[in-house]
């Protein structure tokens, strides 16, 4: 198996769950919120793409969970414990919700991310997760890979590099 095989990559509105050796990643985030929640101990990890808080903003038809705050947090977890995840045992690290249109951040409609943000921090919260570590907000796009073996976040900012949360 080479390197490129032990990266599991996430799409935009998405949810993947994976275990060590394995990786996850996903790229774009703007706005959209990047969700990983973790059992240390067990090296299982799933991670959401969100793009918007709350699927009351649904259009009708087939919903997406993964697209939602409020509908893709209690998904992952689901997923997670069906891997062995124990829900008492999880944390949560977060990345992304930028203001992308910064002369634009008077309405509130445009302030998707900032309003993502405080949507993942809710839903979090309703499940008692706690929010290990965080790199949200500013008006630059990210791309971040999870390890559940280390637990480090690595998150890639536009023009700003990369660290570890």
């Amino acid at each position: 198996m080479n390197q490129g095989e032990l990266v599991v990559k996430v799409g935009i509105a998405d949810m993947k769950v994976i275990k060590s050796p394995l990786t996850i990643r996903t790229s774009g985030l703007g706005s959209c919120v990047g969700v990983v929640i973790y059992d240390k101990k067990m090296e299982i990890a799933g991670l959401a793409h969100i793009m918007l808080p709350d699927s009351a903003l649904a259009k009708s038809g087939e919903l997406n969970s993964a697209k939602f705050a409020n509908t893709a947090i209690k998904e992952l977890i689901r997923l997670i414990t069906i891997q062995g995840g124990r829900i008492h045992a999880l944390d949560a690290k977060i990345a992304g919700g930028a203001q992308m249109f910064p002369n634009l951040a008077g309405s509130d409609i445009m302030r998707i991310g900032p309003r993502n943000v405080e949507a993942v921090k809710d839903e979090l919260n309703k499940h008692k997760i706690r929010i290990l570590s965080s790199d949200v907000g500013g008006n630059k796009g990210r791309t971040i890979e999870f390890d559940p073996t280390t637990t480090f976040l690595t998150i890639r900012t536009v023009n700003e590099g990369v660290k570890s949360i």
